[in-house]
């Protein structure tokens, strides 16, 4: 894995994150995916109590290019 730092916008894609994604063994992802639940949970413990959200209007919502 490259462990190099970078500064580059192009690195910061979709594409790119992707990629790293993918590049983690299933274990980094799992890791990260309870990380990301516990960071979630910290803050907003009563979020476990919302069922079937709805998105809210006024909300951003961002859409990607693709080609045709």
């Amino acid at each position: 894995m490259d462990k190099n730092i970078s500064h580059d916008f192009q690195e910061e894609t979709i594409e790119a994150k992707a990629r790293w994604f993918q590049s983690l063994s299933l274990q980094e992802r799992m890791d990260l995916l309870c990380f990301f639940t516990d960071l979630i949970l910290s803050n907003n413990p009563k979020i476990v109590d919302q069922k079937d959200a709805k998105p809210i209007a006024g909300r951003v919502l961002v859409l990607s290019k693709t080609q045709s």
